[in-house]
């Protein structure tokens, strides 16, 4: 068996569940690599990303590159003298980078490749309404997501799953391949599947403005899984619209109830508790949701301090 030093990348939550496990099972991590610190929030305080923190709390040795091609940065990582690289949720690497390791650079993606390539596939799993999906320890190569595949693994998705939940249960799926894949190749087992490329692939676009927004022609179940994908982050939204005013709307969490109606598509009903929305096949009822200024809340609070007239509406 081949003694791992590993080197680890990677920056949100997603990356340090699978840091984490790999520590626990025993593995020499070498080094950390992750995001340079960015300023965020209306403050635009330094925010180091969740991987740093960890990182810093464990006593890791941490490298923040901001050009991955620097000679100083790939000077520092040689002399770390690793030889495999594990890459969660970080970003394209060049190949001088991924093919330094004698042993290689793998990488973990949240969802059974090849669908779902690309930067948001948790969420675009959801909001195409799958009913199952995963995650494929792959090795990196020159193209994004598209290496030869080492591990997968799968698991369903429920009907009301959202995109938090489901994050939180590949995170743990992944943990665990990843402590599989490393015990193969430490034992020199591995055996590798080239993926096939199709015209009906699914990809993994990033989240933009445009994509989160609601559609209401669209099917109550197609709107309903943009919501339930787009929750907790970065949220779906819409414009409810009525006597004159504009609100952008964040909608957090909704159900999807199949009936027959005359309502005009997007016409917005309430009740002393209860807001819902007409759209082709039914109606969707707002369970939580987010007015310019205000926290997320349920509709029956939102409904305490703002009334809508019958012509409201959501567009």
């Amino acid at each position: 068996m081949e003694k791992l030093r590993i080197i680890f990348m990677g920056t949100p939550e997603f990356a340090v569940g699978i840091l984490n496990t790999i520590i626990k099972n025993d593995y020499e991590v070498v080094g950390v690599i992750t995001a340079a610190d960015k300023p965020a929030g209306r403050g635009q305080k330094i925010k180091y990303s969740a991987v740093k923190e960890y990182a810093l709390e464990n006593n890791l040795h941490l490298l923040q590159p901001t050009n991955l091609k620097d000679e100083n940065f790939l000077t520092e990582l040689k002399a770390l003298n690793a030889n495999l690289q594990v890459v969660v949720a970080f970003r394209m690497l060049p190949k001088v980078v991924w093919e330094m390791p004698e042993f290689g650079t793998f990488n973990l993606h949240a969802s059974l490749l090849p669908n779902y390539r690309g930067a948001a596939p948790i969420n675009w799993a959801i909001i195409n309404g799958e009913t199952k999906t995963g995650v494929t320890t792959f090795f990196i190569d020159d193209k994004i997501d598209t290496g030869a595949m080492i591990l997968s693994a799968e698991i369903p998705i429920s009907a009301g799953e959202n995109a938090g939940e489901l994050h939180d249960r590949l995170m743990d799926l992944g943990s665990k391949t990843v402590v599989e894949t490393l015990a193969l190749i430490a034992n020199g087992a591995v055996l590798t599947t080239i993926q096939k490329d199709s015209d009906d692939i699914k990809t993994a676009y990033k989240l933009n403005r445009e994509n989160c927004k609601i559609d209401w022609t669209k099917s109550g179940r197609e709107i309903h899984n943009l919501i339930r994908g787009l929750s907790p982050y970065p949220a779906s939204w819409c414009f409810f619209n009525d006597n004159g005013q504009e609100w952008n709307v964040k909608i957090y969490e909704a159900k999807f109830i199949d009936e027959n109606h005359d309502e005009n598509i997007g016409k917005i009903i309430t009740s002393k508790k209860e807001i819902k929305i007409a759209v082709n096949d039914g109606f969707i009822y707002i369970l939580n949701l987010q007015f310019p200024g205000k926290k997320k809340m349920k509709a029956a609070e939102l409904l305490n301090g703002i009334q809508f007239s019958d012509g409201a509406n959501a567009s």
